[in-house]
């Protein structure tokens, strides 16, 4: 299995990406609403551009440090869906102003005052987005009168002008049906358009409705007056998506290679991929990280270089998986996971056809 490439490895398969890319454009395409997919999950520019190719409106980074490699990239039009506070952030967010639209989102007057002094400098309003907490309750205000509060308050910042509302229904993560995921689906786009109703009465048009998550992108793109979905994930799915159904192991686009490295018990098997390699995130739910082809093999726990996994008694034996043996390890979150490689083999038609480099790994600033 790949026996150019040395373990443990990031292994992308082009011909999966691809149809999770074209799958999800035509999502947007059929309900008329932009797609602006989040960089995060990959921050990997020829995968950034492949996707804008694909029809994308432009794209979604978390920080700075990702707009600014995208933008160097060629990418124009940046959605930073994260407060940007302090002078020197400030600063480079002007600089990148001038070489791509920006737009970015908030939740505070504070952080929209800061804009607002950059906007009078460069005489140019900055574009922002109001968060709201739809159910994940992490930024944002609720919707409707408390939010709709919010945006009047910052819609009178000199140097900013709001544009639209936005939010992330990460709380979907947790649905444990799928009737609930497509109630928090529902509801985070009528949310948002009923809030944005309540704006305009009070004078305050919005124009964008923009809805994130990759298990709720599909169904809120359905909702009357959503204009922008923000999925990641979907272009390589991972464990979470399975578990949630909104993806396959067929659609899991991204895959750590690893070897095994040990077998000191004949249910016990040692891979060399740990903590460093695969995101701890959703440690002991079920399938948590899963082998390709091997429903027998169940992940543990993982060490720092270590990641242990357990044989089911019917395999139990130490012809299963001898040392040497190479394993397809599709992680629980596939952003965390492509943060921790500097590169990626690229695959197509089962074949290695090229590398990758992670260029905005680490940007987290």
């Amino acid at each position: 299995m790949y026996p150019e490439i040395d373990t443990p490895a990031l292994v992308i398969d082009l011909d999966v990406v691809r149809a999770n890319v074209t799958e999800m454009a035509k999502v947007a395409t059929t309900n008329d609403v932009g797609l602006r997919p989040h960089i995060k999950t990959h921050k990997i520019p020829e995968l950034a551009r492949m996707q804008v190719e694909a029809g994308a409106v432009g794209i979604t980074c978390a920080k700075l440090g990702e707009a600014e490699v995208m933008a160097d990239a060629g990418i124009d039009d940046i959605l930073l869906a994260y407060p940007i506070w302090g002078e020197p952030k400030l600063r480079r967010l002007a600089a990148l102003r001038e070489r791509a639209r920006v737009r970015v989102s908030l939740d505070s007057p504070d952080v929209a005052a800061g804009l607002g002094r950059l906007g009078l400098r460069t005489g140019s309003p900055v574009e922002v987005l109001v968060e709201v907490d739809t159910g994940m309750h992490r930024l944002g205000r609720p919707p409707g009168r408390q939010t709709a509060d919010l945006v009047a308050e910052i819609a009178a910042i000199p140097g900013v002008e709001v544009v639209g509302l936005l939010t992330l229904a990460g709380h979907a993560y947790r649905s444990r049906s799928w009737e609930e995921l497509l109630e928090i689906s529902r509801r985070e786009g009528e949310d948002l358009v009923a809030t944005a109703e309540l704006c305009a009465r009070e004078g305050v048009e919005l124009r964008e409705i923009s809805v994130g998550s990759t298990p709720t992108a599909r169904y809120a793109a359905e909702v009357p007056g959503v204009t922008e979905i923000r999925p990641g994930t979907y272009i390589f799915n991972d464990t979470t998506m399975m578990r949630l159904g909104v993806a396959t192991e067929e659609t899991t686009g991204a895959r750590v290679l690893a070897t095994v490295v040990g077998r000191p018990s004949p249910e016990r098997v040692v891979l060399d991929a740990g903590t460093k390699c695969l995101t701890s995130d959703g440690l002991g739910s079920p399938g948590w990280i899963s082998a390709v082809g091997l429903p027998y093999l169940h992940m543990e726990f993982l060490n720092e270089e270590h990641g242990v996994a357990r044989l089911e008694p019917g395999h139990a034996n130490y012809g299963e998986l001898p040392v040497g043996s190479r394993v397809r390890l599709v992680p629980s979150h596939a952003c965390p996971v492509l943060n921790l490689f500097d590169v990626a083999h690229v695959v197509e038609d089962g074949e290695v056809v090229t590398e990758l480099r992670v260029a905005a790994r680490g940007a987290v600033r």
